[in-house]
């Protein structure tokens, strides 16, 4: 069976060069762990995570990541840029790294074209040029898509009307946007960055943010506006399918702001797909599989955080028919990506 990894990361050196260059976050600097020099991922000036042991992996795009895949029974990924990505620096740097990074990805997809798909990264803090990029990556450099990392530069989210050209270009060129986490943003983090990042991170933070910001792009009426667009998102869906009941008795018309043409299950049900990239649960996997149905869900491992091979575990173990696997692993896939 063909098996699609719809999340697996990557660096360049020039982006982790660039990282470590800068003196404020996001950045990359040495940190003494218990004796031990590591490479850290700054997120502010107190929040930061160990990065050494997943750099080189990320920066492996050719035979050894194949290799991994090989092992795995991997047939293709879809490569993005790895967090933080370019949303949250100067715009002019942004726009750069953005360009460079897809520029260095589409050489490794054009070494290994049967073995990886790309994503566009993008510099949404400058809108105009992300519509440019995003216009330039598909139609130039044969990319599937875009992932964007959530919350731009400030705290600012997507459904502010100044980004929606970016949405509005997706669907000319008929890709999806992948919605990717990152630590909460400014307006909300202090709760979390309390804990560090083993609360402000994947245990919890990065689903509240980025549950938050789906739900805000749905409220927004984006949908209603550009009813093609297709959303992704990671970690079995951020937890929404566990509130779709809830979201619709609730959501709509109890002293809000929202006009909308639809329930918000619908929107999720119709425009969003999601992916269980982390999230190796079978009882949240379930939930989501009866919420949303085989036909939105995808295969992802989130490499090189996650293991291919506990991915690959986790699908074989699932309770479900061969025929929704291979939608999940790959039909799904070939439809979205137009393969």
């Amino acid at each position: 069976m063909k098996i699609i990894d719809f999340e697996a990361h990557f660096f360049t050196e020039e982006f982790l060069n660039y990282l470590r260059s800068r003196n404020s976050p996001p950045n990359l600097t040495i940190r003494d762990l218990d004796g031990k020099k590591e490479e850290c991922m700054y997120f502010t000036p107190d929040l930061w995570v160990p990065r050494s042991k997943n750099l080189k992996a990320t920066l492996d795009l050719g035979e050894g990541r194949i290799t991994e895949m090989d092992q795995a029974g991997i047939t293709m990924q879809v490569l993005t840029l790895a967090g933080p990505g370019c949303e949250l620096f100067e715009p002019e740097e942004g726009v750069e790294e953005s360009r460079k990074s897809n520029d260095r990805l589409a050489e490794a997809i054009n070494k290994h074209p049967e073995r990886f798909i790309g994503f566009a990264a993008l510099a949404p803090q400058n809108p105009t040029e992300a519509v440019k990029e995003l216009d330039r990556a598909v139609r130039g450099l044969g990319f599937k898509g875009a992932l964007i990392h959530s919350h731009v530069r400030g705290g600012e989210y997507l459904d502010e009307e100044k980004y929606f050209p970016i949405f509005e270009k997706a669907v000319e060129l008929d890709v999806p946007i992948y919605i990717h986490p990152r630590i909460p943003s400014p307006q909300m983090l202090k709760p979390y960055a309390d804990y560090g990042f083993a609360l402000a991170g994947a245990a919890l933070g990065f689903a509240a943010e980025t549950s938050l910001h789906a739900m805000r792009l749905i409220m927004s009426g984006i949908f209603d506006r550009f009813p093609g667009l297709k959303i992704i998102l990671g970690h079995l869906g951020e937890g929404l399918p566990f509130w779709l009941d809830r979201l619709d008795r609730k959501g709509i018309g109890f002293g809000g702001r929202v006009k909308l043409q639809r329930k918000p299950s619908e929107y999720i049900c119709d425009n969003f797909f999601i992916t269980f990239s982390g999230m190796f649960f079978t009882p949240a996997f379930l939930c989501a599989y009866l919420a949303l149905g085989a036909d939105n869900i995808l295969f992802a491992s989130d490499y090189p955080y996650e293991s291919l091979k506990d991915a690959i575990q986790f699908l074989n173990n699932l309770p479900i028919s061969e025929n929704d696997k291979l939608k999940i692993c790959y039909m799904n896939a070939k439809k979205i990506l137009q393969l």
